[in-house]
């Protein structure tokens, strides 16, 4: 039983039927001039304006990539670059008060980001091209807008946060963010900060669109939406400055060189299209599971605990962590200070007991190497560190069912006895 909807999602059938169609008789290269090309390019560009349609935006800010990490590569390099200072690692000429020393751009990322954005700050950390504040949030993982609001400055380019966490389910303040980025700069009369959100968890159950978001850049992914395997896609909202990073023909209006798959942009689009239809109804199915699981998880299960708030979380979430909390601890509560803590389970254990039973959940990421000495760094940024290596998610689809649940409850519960 497939327990594991926040990593991938299988393709829907409607998707692959689209597709199927344009691999069998629309294969050529886009960028051609005969007329199978044009044909090719046809269908390539009716796809990014169904999904401009989608998201509110111009087909002109679509990026068709490879999935969520190119997109979040392109757009957090792509950024720094187009000031002139990646590559060269001059300091931000544009921002430096006259007379002043020369400053690095700024960024302003949240401490519990998919690491395919942790990973280039990293980076440009490591190479001291870029300086860094990491907002961390509070015990339910959200981030206090406030929080972004004092950490913005003159210098700062870049704000990233994700529009709901692939861990933990959260839904971030994302609008409230975004009003407080846009008061900054017409205040300042500043460019910039520009304000990037991953939506590629959210895409199912929430209106993502540039509109609705408030956000600079967007960025999708199609494995999370029953979409196609290696397609994603970047939204840059027009006037933003944005240079590429991978050279080569020139595709996507320079921004993203390669051959584009066609095949894939059309099933991106068809897997939107379907998402949107459903989200509504499939929200609230959800939501009635996941809130029978976890207070079926939390009751029958000694010292379990939810990772996480129930309010602003997604429909598909669970993450609870063994052995770290009082058994029937209140959905809204945390363990207290002072409770009674006996040793916690360890996550990769509990996947394999369970996966040799047949159900299929992760612990922590399925993009983030879990290891005995750090655990979830998700979980210890709720200062909940007890349970880093000892939680588990498991997360809904549309092939969820009520029985089906039941049935994975008493199989941890017997693996955790």
């Amino acid at each position: 039983m497939f327990l594991d909807y926040a990593s991938i999602t299988p393709v829907d059938s409607k998707v692959e039927e689209e597709m199927r169609k344009v691999q069998k008789k629309f294969w050529a290269n886009p960028s051609s001039l005969h007329t199978e090309g044009e044909e090719a390019k046809t269908l390539l560009e009716e796809a990014r304006i169904n999904i401009a349609r989608v998201l509110r935006c111009r087909g002109s800010e679509l990026f068709f990539t490879s999935g969520g990490t190119e997109s979040l590569n392109i757009a957090i390099l792509g950024v720094l670059k187009s000031q002139g200072q990646f590559f060269q690692g001059s300091p931000l000429k544009t921002l430096a008060p006259k007379g002043d020393p020369l400053i690095l751009p700024h960024i302003i990322v949240g401490a519990i980001e998919h690491p395919a954005v942790l990973e280039p700050i990293k980076f440009l950390l490591k190479n001291k091209e870029v300086e860094v504040s990491f907002i961390y949030p509070d015990r339910s993982g959200r981030i206090n807008p406030e929080s972004i609001k004092k950490e913005i400055k003159e210098n700062t380019i870049l704000v990233i946060v994700q529009h709901a966490n692939n861990e933990i389910g959260t839904i971030e303040p994302i609008q409230k963010i975004s009003r407080i980025i846009k008061e900054f700069k017409q205040k300042n009369n500043f460019k910039y900060p520009y304000f990037l959100v991953d939506a590629s968890q959210s895409a199912l159950y929430e209106d993502v669109s540039l509109e609705r978001l408030g956000a600079d850049l967007l960025v999708l992914d199609g494995i999370k939406i029953y979409g196609p395997r290696g397609m994603g896609l970047l939204a840059v909202k027009h006037g933003v400055s944005i240079s590429p990073i991978v050279f080569g023909g020139g595709q996507e209006g320079g921004l993203r060189s390669g051959t584009e798959n066609v095949a894939g942009a059309v099933g991106l689009a068809k897997a939107l299209e379907i998402a949107m239809k459903m989200r509504e109804k499939e929200s609230l199915r959800l939501t009635r599971l996941r809130d029978y699981s976890i207070t079926k998880i939390i009751k029958e299960i000694p010292n379990a605990s939810l990772n996480g708030g129930l309010e602003n979380r997604l429909p598909n979430n669970i993450n609870v962590c063994f052995g770290s909390g009082p058994r029937g601890l209140p959905l809204k509560d945390f363990a207290p200070k002072g409770s009674p803590q006996s040793n916690p389970l360890d996550s990769e254990f509990l996947v394999i007991k369970l996966d040799t039973l047949g159900f299929a959940v992760s612990a922590a990421s399925a993009c983030h190497t879990l290891s005995l000495e750090n655990g979830s760094y998700v979980i210890e940024s709720l200062g909940r560190s007890e349970c880093a290596s000892s939680s588990l998610r498991i997360t809904l689809g549309r092939d969820s069912k009520k029985s089906d649940l039941d049935k994975f409850i008493s199989a941890l519960k017997k693996v955790i006895k």
